[in-house]
């Protein structure tokens, strides 16, 4: 194969996701956890599906032999919710049809720009997160390269994990590098909500002992005089950081922050989007880690760009959940030093797929890290679960209507003419 015959996108498929605990939305879980492209073109389809998003790359059978085997497939999830994003999908999954998957810039920048007057934030960049890592997927799958080796290639021999869950002493136990939990309380509860907050760490600290890290997930939920108050009552059971204690837009409030707690350590990101998002977070240098969501922050492609702005102020990225699409970034990059493992399984402490049964064959950690070489399989390594209820989109997309959206009038006069005729 030379560059010049290089498969093209022939078109875009999307699919919903159904069933509880499929696709990695860990909103879609019952658990105790607080808080495809297939791409053708010289024969490559790209077919993405959406709900939580997979995207799926296929080539089929060359020179009409029928019996001829069919390429590796290729497939990069994101979860959206489904209804409210099929305008943006629509929309953008046109962009790619008849391009080389390599453009991956060219390609961002088409989407980002076609849906900058209703995008920028949210949705649309999740959209576009979606068709962006179904490419670098099936980039690798048509070279039969692991995405890490498309993108530097390996910075270690191994990737440690630590755990979000409900129990940071099983974490431990399971051999993480250490454990978030989310803060229960909030303001809304004054001073005895405080005071039952610090309570709560206070025995997760203890669970643990005084030396394995401990972080705390406050998921946008707090302010800064409340988080001032709370960090303070703390101080003796060495946080190792504070998570999202602000909106990412309230740049100002983490300078606030600092000042008030300048040995501390605070993160954000997982709800930001696009470089232009990081841009301020990062310039201020009042965050010490960035955890950006590969599936939301615009794709692989976006994220590589995030990650040289933060290592240019030598601010580790640590990215948000997100699975083999995270794995392959963090050990391609020297300044991602580990990987969150995010347990939404219904107990909140069995380590188990986080894309639940949508995959065969998806790497989890075992005794809390995964060796790299379980990373070497052409694109993210992902094959797609047969079983999984996949929902062709456009029967959403443009579903058929139970009855006529004719104004009745106009019903009345096209019966008329179809008796009279």
């Amino acid at each position: 194969m030379t560059a010049r015959n290089f498969p093209t996108v022939k078109e875009v498929k999307t699919f919903l996701i159904e069933g509880v605990g499929s696709g990695g939305d860990y909103h879609n879980v019952i658990s105790q956890l607080h808080v495809g492209c297939e791409t053708v073109g010289n024969g490559y389809r790209l077919k993405v599906a959406t709900g939580s998003s997979i995207a799926q790359s296929q080539r089929p059978c060359q020179g009409g032999k029928g019996t001829d085997p069919p390429e590796p497939a290729g497939a990069s999830t994101s979860w959206v919710p489904s209804a409210s994003k099929l305008k943006p999908q629509m929309e953008l999954e046109a962009l790619p049809q008849g391009a080389d998957p390599r453009d991956t810039n060219h390609l961002f920048e088409q989407m980002y720009r076609a849906s900058l007057f209703y995008g920028r934030k949210g949705l649309p960049i999740a959209v576009i997160s979606v068709i962006d890592l179904a490419l670098w997927d099936l980039i690798g799958k048509i070279r039969s390269e692991p995405v890490y080796k498309l993108i530097g290639g390996a910075t270690r021999s191994r990737l440690h994990f630590y755990c979000t869950g409900p129990s940071p002493s099983t974490a431990q136990s399971a051999g993480f590098i250490g454990a978030k939990v989310a803060l229960p309380h909030g303001p809304d509860e004054g001073i005895a909500g405080l005071n039952k907050n610090v309570t709560y760490l206070r025995q997760q600290r203890a669970s643990v002992g005084p030396d394995f890290p401990l972080r705390v997930d406050c998921y946008m939920s707090l302010n800064v005089s409340y988080t001032i108050d709370l960090v303070a009552a703390c101080k003796d059971l060495h946080i190792d950081w504070w998570e999202e204690c602000l909106s990412p837009d309230d740049v100002e409030g983490f300078a606030n922050l600092k000042r008030a707690h300048p040995s501390a350590k605070f993160t954000t990101g997982e709800h930001e989007y696009s470089r232009y998002g990081f841009r301020n977070l990062i310039t201020s240098r009042n965050l010490d880690i960035l955890q950006p969501d590969v599936m939301w922050v615009g794709g692989l492609t976006e994220l590589l760009r995030v990650s040289a702005m933060a290592a240019a102020y030598d601010i580790p990225i640590v990215p948000h959940a997100s699975g083999p699409y995270s794995y392959h970034f963090v050990v391609s990059q020297p300044n991602s030093p580990f990987q969150e493992y995010l347990a939404n399984s219904p107990d909140g402490k069995s380590v188990l797929p986080v894309f639940g049964d949508l995959f065969l064959n998806e790497p989890i950690p075992a005794k809390g890290y995964i060796d790299v070489q379980e990373l070497d399989k052409p694109g993210f390594g992902l094959e797609i679960n047969p079983k999984a209820r996949l929902l062709n989109a456009d029967r959403v997309l443009n579903a058929a209507p139970q009855k006529s959206l004719m104004h009745e009038q106009e019903q009345e006069q096209k019966k008329e003419e179809g008796s009279s005729g």
